[in-house]
């Protein structure tokens, strides 16, 4: 058996207007774990190398013990090497990304009893965003569902040439603070909205008809109630649409904004980070590929390649 092994997982974006947290779709931004058995140390760098812990407390450090735990097995001495690529607090699932790399090098370094499923089910408890959760595992556009208990998952095909433009603003959302802004109920009216624009995504997504998507990734759930602490939120969606996008969010909680588009990348690029200067918000912009890929274990470490435009 190995005892070094790297595990990859991407960043993802939740809610994608509508789908409120009951979609997800994978990013080709990564984060990479280097585990190595028999070591101590915990090392960090790229995002978050200044301000997350490095040691037992950190997110893949707990959820790497864990399952050792669900396999009954005591955790070995463990040396982690992370070189995160994810933005932290940005919306961009990096507790996600965390939780499911230490999973799965556990699972991995434990005898791999632990079924997809399980691994799926043991995030959601560590993390709480199933959305986030299982695209960062599995990849592509998840749609998750919880039934009596059991989450269950399902993936909807995207057009190859479809990208996303992201607006990193350099001040994060808290995920905690940005769903305190919710109310516990909701207005038929507003419920119907994004059931229907919801449908409208998937089929979108799913038959290559981007014209509909403008409409598609609209929201009243969270997006504006949302908006009270990041107004120039709708400024930046509508610079990207003018620009050419075919459709935009808030990715997740906040504070990232995503793009879908098919041509003109950098000029919408430019034009969200543009409209959000405007309005007192500075950041940087990427361009991305949807990732049809999710966690995956390799051999080696991995450079974590970052080309953010201001």
């Amino acid at each position: 058996m190995l005892d070094r092994i790297t595990v990859k997982v991407p960043a993802t974006s939740a809610n994608m207007g509508p789908g409120f947290d009951c979609m997800a779709i994978a990013l080709d931004m990564w984060n990479s774990v280097t585990v190595e058995l028999g070591k101590k140390g915990f090392q960090v760098c790229g995002e978050g190398a200044e301000s997350l812990s490095q040691g037992s407390t950190n997110l893949v450090a707990q959820s790497f013990r864990k399952a050792f735990e669900e396999s009954g097995r005591k955790p070995p001495n463990t040396k982690f090497a992370c070189n995160n690529g994810i933005p932290l607090a940005k919306g961009l699932g990096s507790s996600s990304a965390a939780v499911v790399s230490g999973l799965v090098a556990g699972n991995e370094f434990s005898g791999n009893h632990l079924s997809q499923s399980d691994l799926l089910r043991l995030a959601t408890e560590i993390e709480g965003h199933p959305d986030n959760v299982s695209a960062a595992l599995l990849g592509g556009c998840q749609i998750v569902i919880e039934d009596d208990g059991k989450l269950i998952t399902s993936r909807v095909s995207v057009p190859n040439d479809l990208k996303a433009v992201v607006f990193v603003p350099n001040t994060p959302m808290p995920t905690e603070k940005a769903r305190n802004l919710l109310p516990p109920n909701v207005d038929r009216t507003n419920a119907v909205f994004n059931v229907g624009r919801a449908a409208l995504l998937i089929n979108a997504l799913a038959t290559g008809d981007l014209a509909n998507l403008k409409v598609a990734t609209q929201d009243r759930l969270h997006q504006p109630d949302r908006s009270v602490i990041f107004p120039s939120m709708k400024v930046i969606i509508q610079a990207a649409l003018n620009a050419g996008a075919h459709g935009g969010f808030l990715s997740g909680a906040g504070s990232s904004i995503l793009a879908l588009a098919t041509e003109r990348e950098i000029t919408i690029g430019y034009e969200m980070a543009e409209a959000a200067s405007k309005s007192g918000i500075e950041g940087v912009f990427e361009v991305v590929h949807l990732s049809e890929q999710g966690a995956h274990v390799g051999n080696d470490s991995m450079d974590i390649t970052v080309n953010r435009q201001h």
